[in-house]
This record gives structure tokens, C-alpha cells and sequence, in this order.
């Protein structure tokens, strides 16, 4: 995107409501137009989804996919802030994109009440600028990072489990690494859910939170980002490090077709 085919104008509301972005000299009025004029697709709308989903909204990102096939259950209401008690049993894309409404009612927000897979992600994908995954499997997260690898869509993901989470971004457009890279051999057998292993609620904010940020630099080309890098988080340790992620050779995405 650039800066010089934006139309700055806002309304007075608008620049009441952003006015603590357009004070920052990073973002300004023109880096406010950007958010606006952005779009980008949330792969779920559970533990990790609710923090990008507010964050984004609230932000002014233009527009908003939120991609979730499940109904909201009692259980997941104590990390998924997006949602209150009146929600429970009410399809979760729909019940967060009326939350998003509510919070800013400026912005588009569509949403897509459907289980994600290699045959309707690509068609998917290819309408939004920006993609963030906060699935809970290893088969959606493989179909949605290859999704975004083939269409030259930059990809932030996160993970959590129990007492740790981790935060990365993939952008096809520094030619690697790619989420394949990270996990090569994953078996999505081996991967306990939220159900099985447990999660500390909290954690799931922060994580999400962080992957609200680094979407948020990416549209706006802020700071250095998460691409070839992999940010952990333990919150038991209050502990962050980070380490380098190398593109690999041998991997069947990225590197599927080099020499």
C-alpha cells in the first residue's frame, strides 16, 4: 500500500477516536489511512483470536474476517474475552463480529461461519491483506501457512499451551522461513488441546495481544518484526526469549522447487 494513493480525511469522531495513533510520529494521520484501508483474516475466534480481534478492531484496521465454524461453550469463557455468558451456544463468528460492531462501528467485519481446510482457504485468503492464525491444531495451521506461503499473504501465528506461548510471523515476500520451517514433522496427534492439557487463561491474552502488535507493525512497516525470528513466552518464569528461525533446505513449502 501506499501512503501516496490514501485519502487522509476523517471524520471528527474518527480522529477523536485514533487520536492516540495519529500522536505517535511512527503512525500519524497517514499510518492511521493505512490501518484503515487494511483487511485482515482471523483464523479462529477462540483464546488467541479475541485479543487480535478487539486489538485490530479497535486499531481501525478497515477490515475484518473472522473464521470460526464452533458455537461458544461455557468453558470458553474464561480466556475468550470476546465473549460474555449470553453468548453460550450461539455461533461464535457471528456472536465476536457483532462484539467488533459494538466496539467500532466505523469498520467492516465479515464473517465466515465454516470449518477451514485447503479447498475454500485459498479464495479465503487472497481477499485480505494480512492473515493472523489462532487455531488450536496442527492440520488447520499447516493448511492456512500454506495457504498464505502460495498467495504472498504475510501470516502472524501463535500458539499456547498450558503456561507458555510463542509468536511468529511468516512473510512470503522475504522469501522465507515459513511455518513448515518451524514445524516440519509436527504430528497434529501429538499436540494436546486446550481440553486435554489445560491453559492458563491469561496467557492466551498476552499471546494474542502480541500477535495483535506484530500485525499491526507488519500493515505499517513499524519496528522490526517476527520474520525468521520466534518469540516464547513463559509466564510462570515471566520469561520472554526469542530465537532465529532459519529457512530449511529440505522444506516442502518454502523451499519446494530451489536448488
Amino acid at each position: 500500500m501506499s501512503f501516496n494513493s490514501l485519502d487522509l480525511a476523517f471524520s471528527d469522531d474518527a480522529l477523536h477516536r485514533y487520536s492516540r495513533h495519529i500522536l505517535l510520529p511512527e503512525v500519524g494521520a497517514s499510518g492511521q489511512a493505512t490501518l484503515r484501508d487494511s483487511s485482515v483474516l482471523i483464523i479462529g475466534a477462540g483464546g488467541l483470536g479475541s485479543p487480535v480481534a478487539l486489538y485490530l478492531a479497535a486499531a481501525g484496521i478497515g477490515r475484518i474476517g473472522i473464521v470460526d465454524n464452533d458455537n461458544v461453550e461455557l468453558s470458553n469463557l474464561q480466556r475468550q474475552i470476546i465473549f460474555g455468558t449470553n453468548d453460550v451456544g450461539h455461533g461464535k463468528a457471528e456472536r465476536a463480529g457483532s462484539r467488533l460492531a459494538v466496539l467500532n462501528p466505523e469498520i467492516e467485519i465479515v464473517t465466515h461461519s465454516l470449518r477451514v481446510g485447503s479447498e475454500n482457504l485459498p479464495s479465503l485468503v487472497s481477499t485480505y491483506d494480512l492473515v493472523c492464525d489462532g487455531s488450536d491444531n496442527f492440520a488447520t495451521r499447516y493448511a492456512v501457512a500454506d495457504s498464505c506461503w502460495a498467495s504472498g499473504k504475510t501470516l502472524v501465528s501463535g500458539a499456547v499451551q498450558r503456561f507458555e506461548g510463542t509468536v511468529s510471523t511468516f512473510a512470503p515476500a522475504t522469501g522465507g522461513p515459513c511455518y513448515r520451517c518451524l514445524y516440519s514433522d509436527a504430528d497434529e496427534n501429538e499436540a494436546l488441546s486446550c481440553g486435554q492439557a489445560g491453559i492458563f487463561g491469561a496467557v492466551t491474552g498476552v499471546i494474542g495481544t502480541l500477535m495483535a502488535t506484530e500485525a499491526l507493525k507488519e500493515i505499517l512497516s513499524l519496528g522490526r518484526g517476527l520474520s525468521g525470528r520466534v518469540l516464547v513466552w513463559n509466564a510462570l518464569d515471566a520469561v520472554f526469549r526469542s530465537f532465529d528461525l532459519p529457512v530449511d533446505p529440505e522444506c516442502s513449502c518454502c523451499s519446494r522447487g530451489k536448488v
